[in-house]
């Protein structure tokens, strides 16, 4: 009955947490009070996730005195209530309160599932990291789903309030189930995984605080990527902390973190009806094959590879890496099912390496890693971010402006790729210096793992993710770049030519805004 009852709030509950990461206020900016501070609104809304970083790694520290089962109903309770006073919003500061409170309950909700699925059967680990990872892949489309032809901006506050009361409907039933079945103990960290889960949020606050600056201080595209390089070195630095078996796991949290929501993000924004793509309605197959792909990798990982995280966790990555490869081939498209190979690399990757490291690890380690790669998918927004300001800097026309979107993606992703590299190289060196290390009366372990903005005038702001061993706008905060389509029409495939930048045809037919597919900013240089 536990088992059921998890796996079902699994399915109903990640999804729901990760949802409130992107900020899709500006979608619905033609919908806002004339009274209300705009900018403000959207750096408001963009709380959630800086209150999801910090709420994880406090959830699970607050474990080891109040079972996770209670705490569990208390988050979806926060989600819950978010959803609620989210219609009676009418002011900056509401906005404010609610968005930390959905971000809060989040956070809540990914750790304390984890921890409730840990010492159940193994099926349940794997599917709440496959699910893990499709929320992370598809919570840009599913934030602007609710968001076609809607006549109230306060639907952003409120996404999905029926699945809300669905989720903490579920979770009400496990608490009772828990209480009846004899309170079984959940794994809780102990005293010194819970000192390393604290020093998690120091670095987490620390780039809360300097996104928030950068979106309300107007910084330039260089300090901007600048400040993200060095946030992604202290996520590093901080996952090179512990015991050799828990930094794969926290090098792959950072890396899946910085790189599968804001890719993923960006890629959904360039398939919009409207630029040419095929639309949400035309992405929802390739999500779907992604996620099935993603769960099925991760129980194949959980029951018949239980010893191979040594090469299971860097292969994981490295098919994360083929599927940014493959972004740059494909994308932009308008055929949507050719994006189900880059959707999918992304997800079966990201599952396939975090199943695998968690293998490895205790409760502890895995809350400390989930902490680093929550606070990297913030990180991932601002590189994102830098990369998307740096090249649309300077366009004066519609078509400069797509062109300079996608190339930007591209980048991106080629970025993504070497630092996904990266990651995997230096958790083979750490692994390696740590097995050199030990002595040869040491008893070595069956398992060692291996290792605002000035834009154009069309251009919509958008504040830019038992006991086996030792052991996260479109954030809100930071500005990201949202083409001049509309909600209405951007959801379907688009029909009939695009306009040009002052809605009239050209006189030699439709002025092309949509660019040609597998464009890519070295094609200019090279010619």
């Amino acid at each position: 009955m536990l088992d059921t009852l998890l796996g079902l709030l699994v399915v109903a509950a990640l999804p729901l947490a990760v949802v409130a990461i992107p900020n899709t206020l500006s979608v619905v900016s033609g919908l806002l009070p004339e009274d209300l501070d705009q900018a403000g609104l959207m750096r408001t809304h963009g709380l959630a996730l800086p209150a999801l970083m910090l709420a994880v790694p406090l959830a699970a520290a607050l474990s080891r005195r109040i079972p996770a089962a209670h705490l569990l109903v208390g988050g979806l309770a926060l989600v819950a209530l978010s959803d609620a006073a989210g219609g009676y919003t009418a002011s900056e500061l509401v906005v404010g309160v609610v968005r930390v409170l959905r971000g809060v309950g989040s956070g809540f909700v990914l750790v304390l599932t984890l921890a409730a699925v840990w010492d159940r059967t193994p099926v349940l680990r794997a599917l709440w990291v496959g699910m893990f990872s499709l929320s992370l892949l598809a919570a840009q489309a599913l934030a602007l789903w609710p968001l076609d032809e809607v006549s109230s901006w306060r639907v952003t506050l409120q996404p999905y309030p029926l699945i809300s009361g669905v989720a903490l409907g579920l979770a009400a039933v496990h608490l009772v189930a828990w209480m009846l079945l004899g309170r079984p103990a959940a794994p809780v960290p102990d005293l010194r995984e819970r000192g390393r889960l604290l020093l998690a949020a120091v670095p987490a606050a620390a780039i809360a605080v300097a996104a928030i600056s950068t979106a309300t201080e107007g910084w330039r595209a260089g300090p901007v990527i600048l400040l993200a390089v060095v946030a992604v070195l202290g996520l590093l630095i901080l996952a090179s902390i512990g015991a050799g078996r828990s930094r794969t796991l926290a090098y792959s949290m950072v890396a899946v973190g910085v790189v599968l929501l804001p890719s993923a993000a960006q890629v959904t924004l360039v398939e919009m009806g409207g630029l040419g793509g095929p639309g949400l309605r035309g992405l929802w197959v390739p999500y779907g094959v992604a996620g099935l792909l993603a769960i099925a990798a991760s129980v194949v990982v959980r029951l018949f590879a239980r010893a191979a995280g040594r090469w299971l966790a860097p292969l994981g990555l490295l098919a994360m890496v083929v599927g940014l490869c493959s972004v740059r081939l494909v994308v932009p498209s308008a055929d949507g099912m050719v994006l189900a190979v880059p959707f999918s690399l992304l997800a079966m990757g990201a599952a396939v390496a975090l199943t695998a490291a968690l293998q490895e690890v205790g409760i502890g380690a895995a809350a400390f890693g989930l902490s680093l790669g929550c606070t990297g998918v913030l990180t991932g927004f601002l590189l994102g971010t830098g990369v998307q300001m740096a090249m649309l800097d300077g366009v004066r026309s519609a078509q400069e402006l797509v062109d300079s979107f996608v190339g930007a993606l591209h980048w991106w992703a080629l970025i993504g790729g070497f630092l996904v590299v990266t990651v995997i190289v230096l958790a083979s060196v750490m692994a390696r210096r740590s097995g050199a290390g030990r002595s040869e009366s040491e008893p070595v372990p069956p398992h060692v793992p291996c290792a605002g903005m000035p834009v154009h005038a069309d251009v919509l702001l958008v504040p830019a993710s038992g006991t086996e061993a030792d052991e996260e706008p479109e954030t809100g905060v930071v500005p990201r770049i949202v083409l001049p389509v509309s909600a209405k029409g951007a959801f379907d495939q688009a029909e009939g030519a695009c306009e040009g930048e002052d809605g009239e045809r050209g006189a030699d037919g439709p002025a092309r805004v949509v660019p040609l597919q597998g464009h890519s900013p070295e094609d200019g240089a090279a010619s």
